[in-house]
């Protein structure tokens, strides 16, 4: 029999081709048993929220709707990496693929291991994590005012976000800008492209996330150790766990450069292929799931007393307490879910995400990384993985039921919104309403003519509030009870 190829059949030929070359790329070879869990954890991923009678989904498809270059994994089981794969690309113009070896950039997870580095000085006997942060800063001291209303600031409220200080996160800058200094970002002083970091409440009164007060860390870890801050964080963190291709310099060696993946939102590149930060302790570290789950495997470790090759186990579990919010501790997020606790952090620079997470009393765990400024894929890897693995009491699923609205009535709800100065947009598209917010674009779910959710806003509802059959507003419903006003604008 002869076979006639059309162009368009042609077309889908290579694309199904090229989509399984990129999931083979050149990825290790494990055992059947662990190419199955391989396997599995592709095949099912999940959202917070599932649709009643909806199949999971397969990463393939959720790459493609979310608009995902690269993803890299890494499985942690029994304190070891069981595998670790790529997908997909790291600069898709350079034709380079994703690999186990890719580096990413791991964002706010640089918090994590810069309170490694902050709680060796306090195990030496340097530092004292309860002392006021002017006892150890000498190039730079913290200009206390009346804001703060005489309390000091600790290095604990620095590494738990509870000092009461401002800047959640950092811009970055392109490597053709003139990069600031510590001193200059925390002064918000020309070239810095960030505000002065202040006291916007008293410390040790409530969790705030604050970027500017991590980086104060940063430049106690140089005052105190004589050293620049990516030396000592290189030989007293990274070398001593084998992360011996992680770095924190603004600047690499010719032999890195293509290890680097390059940073997308969407389909474009970020500016320069990625943006350089000088914040370190905050947003500086470039890694990959193989490395960094290296470091998750030493804190679980120590904190059975097995290893110390960092801290030994009375400080690790100092660590992994939370401080003031129930959930915040240094320099890592604890999620207590009954039986089973979980340490994890997440990370979001312009075209980078990571997430890693670990159990507690038990060697498993994961780290996901993504060259893409959308995490919402992250989570849903982490579904499957908790899925097919079975990790005790990570992933319930929320079950919906979502109707359709008629396209007609679908015009009542398009329109600007606006709330506490932050815009909101809603469009209209082949049917289908989308939520638009700093450049992020968002189906909306109905589960009634008022109630919606999106899978980005994990376990938040949503609700319009109709008046005279004219839609005045929505609510955001948060965790607690707390309601976000979001006003429909005229």
């Amino acid at each position: 029999m002869k076979w006639i190829y059309t162009k368009p059949i042609l077309c889908i030929l290579l694309l199904v081709f090229q989509f399984a070359t990129l999931l083979a790329q050149t990825n290790r070879k494990y055992s059947r048993e662990v190419e199955s869990k391989i396997h599995q954890v592709e095949q099912n991923l999940a959202s917070w929220v599932e649709i009643k009678d909806t199949p999971k989904w397969n990463l393939q498809e959720r790459m493609k709707f979310y608009k995902i270059k690269g993803i890299s994994v890494a499985i942690i089981k029994n304190y070891k990496i069981e595998w670790a794969r790529g997908y997909g690309w790291a600069d898709s113009a350079e034709n380079r693929l994703v690999t186990s070896s890719t580096l990413f950039q791991a964002a706010s997870i640089s918090k994590s291991l810069n309170a490694l580095g902050m709680l060796k000085l306090a195990q030496n006997k340097s530092i004292d994590i309860n002392t006021d942060i002017n006892s150890y800063l000498r190039s730079w001291k913290f200009p206390y005012d009346s804001v703060s209303k005489g309390k000091k600031i600790t290095i604990a409220n620095l590494l738990s976000h509870t000092g009461g200080l401002n800047i959640s996160g950092f811009d970055g800058y392109t490597i053709i800008d003139s990069i600031p200094n510590i001193i200059q970002i925390l002064n918000g002083k020309n070239p810095a492209n960030n505000d002065a970091v202040k006291s916007i409440f008293e410390p040790n009164l409530k969790y705030k996330y604050s970027g500017g007060g991590t980086s104060i860390s940063q430049l106690i870890i140089e005052d105190v150790s004589g050293e620049n801050y990516a030396a000592y964080m290189e030989s007293n963190v990274l070398k001593p766990i084998g992360m011996r291709n992680s770095f924190y310099t603004n600047t690499t060696s010719k032999s890195k450069l293509k290890l680097l993946a390059t940073g997308y939102n969407g389909e474009k590149e970020v500016a320069m292929k990625y943006h350089i930060y000088p914040e370190k302790a905050a947003a500086g570290l470039w890694t990959n799931p193989t490395e960094l789950s290296k470091c998750v495997i030493e804190i679980q470790k120590s904190l059975l007393g097995k290893s110390n090759r960092i801290l030994p186990q009375k400080m690790i579990t100092q660590m992994l307490t939370p401080y003031l919010d129930s959930s915040s501790a240094l320099g890592v997020f604890i999620d207590d879910k009954g039986s089973a606790k979980y340490f994890r952090h997440g990370g979001v620079n312009e075209g980078f995400t990571s997430l890693y997470v670990g159990n507690m009393k038990n060697g498993y765990g994961a780290v996901v990384m993504c060259n893409s400024t959308d995490k919402t894929i992250l989570y849903e890897i982490l579904n499957s993985i908790a899925t097919v693995y079975k990790w005790e009491n990570y992933y319930s699923p929320i079950i919906k039921k979502v109707i359709k609205i008629d396209p007609v009535e679908l015009s009542k709800y398009v329109g600007n919104y606006t709330s506490n100065d932050r815009e909101y947009t809603i469009s209209q598209d082949k049917g289908n309403l989308f939520l638009e917010l700093i450049g992020q674009k968002w189906q909306i779910y109905f589960t009634s003519a008022t109630d919606f959710f999106m899978y980005q806003a994990p376990g938040i509802d949503h609700q319009f509030i109709f008046d005279n059959n004219k839609i005045q507003a929505f609510h955001i419903k948060l965790n607690g009870g707390r309601n976000i006003i979001v006003k429909k604008m005229e």
